[in-house]
């Protein structure tokens, strides 16, 4: 009879970044990484074809694209570094009304209050650093190959039949 002992993380992954320190779910089912990381290209593919002209660059959906790679590290994070990492403020006369973690939510909220602004407060870094830090847990919970890969696929069948040894036109 053989065993085959299988750890499981318990203690969070850590991503030091500044001074700043977040902290990270020590395991994710397969399909929680997979299903915020669909969320996450959905979002950037239905940016990209608003655009009408891919070579022209839309500070907008640039902008709508490091919210969403924001929001989708956040949803791997443990709450309390979740909640510092992506954080919409909605002010009136420079005082907080309220607080949310989505930023329609955000918007959807001062639209119904008179004067009310939508203020990004979440942790801010170079663009890098979001490429970086999503490269860093995909390999952690993406058992170290890209999402879009099927670890899982068995190699090509061979041709049937046997290999002729007549040597090939395109090679000649």
């Amino acid at each position: 009879m053989a065993t085959k002992k299988f750890g499981l993380n318990t203690e969070p992954h850590e991503a030091l970044v500044g001074a700043h320190r977040l902290l990270f779910k020590p395991e994710v089912l397969g399909t929680e990484f997979l299903d915020c990381y669909d969320r996450l290209q959905v979002t950037i593919r239905q940016l990209r074809s608003e655009t009408d002209d891919p070579a022209e660059t839309d500070t907008a959906a640039a902008r709508q694209s490091t919210i969403a790679t924001r929001i989708f590290l956040a949803s791997l994070m443990l709450p309390e570094s979740a909640r510092q990492f992506v954080r919409w403020d909605v002010m009136v006369d420079g005082s907080t009304t309220s607080t949310y973690h989505d930023p329609e939510e955000a918007q959807q909220a001062a639209a119904e209050i008179p004067g009310a602004e939508v203020h990004d407060v979440g942790l801010q870094f170079p663009d890098r650093i979001f490429v970086d830090l999503t490269e860093w847990v995909a390999e952690l919970y993406g058992g170290g190959r890209p999402p879009t890969s099927s670890g899982g696929s068995a190699p090509a069948s061979p041709t049937p039949g046997r290999r002729g040894k007549g040597t090939s036109r395109s090679r000649a």
